[in-house]
């Protein structure tokens, strides 16, 4: 099979050694943005035929041929050949055997360098919607197991010393509204990611005299990038950005994750997980190991470097394509996967997970309830820096036997969890992403349209 771009274009074959180490890992990883680039195609295609560029026969046949492709795509039946560079040479290796001459005008006014910026920007829009679903079924999870547990008291830490009554409502909720802030950041990213680059081509515009808004409004994206140098300057400051977010939802499930593994700990034993959900030990028969949140916490934290890692690609790039970018999709692609599969599992884990009773009963954790013994004698007059020595004498003197009570009353208190107003936010939100224009664009594209 000749190379497509060698046989159209430049009629010079590649050295072996230059093409492996050069190609890597991209047709692999191309093989997760194939359907987006018979996407951007269908929206090109139209447009090219809107400003006389293909006649409207062509475009009927390319049209559904694409769209042949695209449920190949979608079947599993796609693949790139041998000798063949990349997802966008294969795609119009099969227009051009399936359609003849036809096929070979589809890539009028535009360059590989903004059809995978195109090919990119739709594949993290899909993502982010998968993601954000991922979450959503995390966080309303964790505000359940919040209601359930909002009475069971648990001890509060501070450097890892007994510190003040906490809650499972308080705990449950922390990680719930925690995941409504990771969501703003998934949101930036979405929106920087929802603007379209096709007709920036190879990052300095065509002479064609090309419909840049008509491909933005049949792919669904918000906007353009306008400026058709920064559209080639956007490659890897997207994925750095998209890739931050992602980092801002791992941390929240690495901490997560992290506090599951110490409360399971028999000296915490404050949770216990029921045997088909843990590991055991080659040689020791007690041993309930914690795996899944133990893998979790290192894909999260893995998760967290990849903002730095494509940083540390880009960071002395001018502007213009290099093809450093390219790597850049070796740890990117995949990152959505990894988080989803974590927030996934998360979500099937905490549904296991069992919570222990009346733990602050124990001898150890009396001291927990100094503050509330402070401000009780404040609340009966006494000035707070009087009844804290008060207290503070008698935990010295061992005269200390607290009542093992809270009350507190005030907004997100222990009392007071505002897991309603949590749920708002996680509302407001959610409805900022508006993905169903998106998805209204794509079925019009794939399905509705008849040239």
């Amino acid at each position: 099979m000749p190379k497509i771009y060698e046989a159209l274009a430049k009629n010079t074959a590649t050295k072996e050694e230059v093409e492996k180490f050069t190609v890597g890992r991209d047709r692999e990883l191309d093989v997760l943005l194939a359907e987006f680039d018979v996407l951007g195609s269908l929206a090109h295609t139209q447009m090219l035929e809107s400003i006389g560029l293909l006649q409207t026969s062509e475009l009927k046949l390319l049209q559904k041929e694409l769209k042949v492709i695209y449920r190949e795509i979608k079947a599993g039946q796609f693949r790139i050949e041998p000798g063949v560079e990349d997802v966008h040479s294969q795609v119009e290796l099969l227009l051009t055997q399936r359609l003849g001459e036809a096929g070979k005008k589809i890539h009028s006014g535009r360059s590989r360098n903004d059809q995978v910026l195109l090919d990119l920007k739709l594949f993290i829009r899909s993502e982010i919607q998968k993601t954000v679903v991922a979450v959503q079924e995390l966080f309303e999870q964790l505000l359940a197991l919040s209601e359930e547990h909002k009475d069971k008291l648990l001890p509060g830490y501070t450097h890892l010393q007994v510190a003040m009554p906490s809650s499972f409502g308080l705990w449950f909720g922390a990680y719930a509204e925690s995941l409504v802030d990771d969501l703003l950041m998934l949101q930036a990213a979405y929106r920087i990611s929802n603007k379209n680059p096709l007709g920036s081509a190879a990052g300095y515009g065509s002479s064609f005299p090309l419909n840049r808004q008509l491909t933005t409004d049949l792919l669904g994206f918000d906007s353009l990038n306008y400026n058709v140098v920064y559209a080639q300057m956007g490659r890897g400051k997207t994925e750095r950005n998209v890739a931050s977010a992602l980092a801002s939802l791992a941390a929240t499930l690495g901490k997560m994750a992290m506090d599951v593994c110490l409360y399971l700990n028999q000296n915490f034993s404050f949770l216990s997980l029921p045997d088909n959900v843990t590991t055991g030990s080659s040689i020791m028969p007690h041993k309930k190991n914690p795996d899944v949140f133990e893998i979790m916490r290192a894909k999260c934290n893995k998760l967290q470097g990849l903002p730095n890692e494509i940083a540390l690609i880009i960071t002395n790039l001018p502007s213009g394509y290099h093809r450093d970018l390219q790597l850049v999709k070796e740890s990117f692609l995949p990152a959505f996967q990894e988080l989803k599969s974590c927030l996934q599992m998360a979500t099937f884990m905490l549904q296991n997970l069992i919570v222990k009773e009346n733990i602050l009963d124990e001898e150890k954790y009396k001291y927990l309830f100094s503050v509330e013994m402070v401000n009780n004698e404040v609340l009966n007059g006494v000035p707070f820096r009087e009844a804290y020595r008060n207290v503070g004498l008698a935990i010295e003197e061992g005269n200390f036997n607290p009542p093992r009570q809270v009350n507190h009353t005030h907004e997100g208190s222990m009392g007071n969890l505002q897991n309603d107003q949590i749920r708002e936010m996680m509302n407001q939100t959610l409805a900022t992403f508006n993905f169903e224009k998106v998805q209204s664009a794509i079925e019009r594209l794939v399905v509705d349209y008849r040239p």
